[in-house]
């Protein structure tokens, strides 16, 4: 059983690396937008915090986040381990889930940096999109669909969006807050001799092989 933590700047492929190795290898996705909605759905009294929370367009706390995590580790049997994918995302909530994984008796294995050139980056953010009806992503220049207006994966017919986030302003605004926020926390794994790094603007599979190589 392993845990992992993957970080990157928006737009680096970490949700689509999560969920890759999720359905192969039996790693269970950590994702903090996915427990937020889950939660909503929820009648539990954390759950009906959660969606009081969001309903008044509030922030969620780290302690709430933290609990949330606490119950998925505890309530998930028979994994390979949790890929924690949006979280942490400040030096704070690196010790708040340091913390918790020591009370649960359990350990972080790897944190591995999807490290990109931001040029790049803007390049492949910009030109991205997805079918509303799957979920399936594309570009518009490295990966259109077969078929123009037709959905490879579904074969939904004009189905494709936009992320109204996806522009070049947005997306240097996101890169500013990673590292403001976020990028501390390659220093701080780092310093605990969990960190690894991958070239995060390969091909998918590329950098699928290159994660594999390190954590299996």
């Amino acid at each position: 059983m392993k845990n992992i933590i993957l970080l990157g700047p928006p737009g680096a492929g970490k949700g689509t690396q999560a969920r890759s190795l999720s359905d192969k290898y039996g790693f269970v996705q950590l994702s903090t937008g996915d427990m937020l909605r889950e939660a909503k759905k929820d009648k539990s009294k954390l759950g009906l915090k959660v969606s009081n929370i969001m309903a008044k367009g509030e922030l969620v706390t780290d302690e709430i986040v933290i609990d949330l995590i606490k119950k998925k580790i505890i309530n998930t049997t028979n994994n390979k381990g949790f890929i924690f994918d949006g979280f942490p995302r400040t030096l704070a909530q690196a010790d708040a889930l340091g913390n918790l994984l020591n009370k649960v008796n359990q350990v972080l294995d790897y944190v591995i940096e999807m490290y990109v050139d931001d040029d790049k980056l803007v390049q492949r953010i910009t030109g991205r999109f997805s079918c509303s009806s799957c979920g399936e992503l594309y570009h518009k220049i490295t990966k259109i669909p077969k078929k123009t207006g037709i959905c490879d994966v579904c074969g939904s017919i004009d189905k494709f969006k936009f992320r109204q986030d996806d522009n070049e302003d947005s997306l240097k605004t996101r890169l500013l807050a990673y590292y403001r926020d976020t990028s501390p926390l390659i220093g701080y794994y780092y310093a605990l001799k969990k960190l690894k790094k991958v070239n995060g603007l390969g091909s998918i599979n590329e950098i699928q092989d290159a994660i594999r190589n390190i954590i299996i």
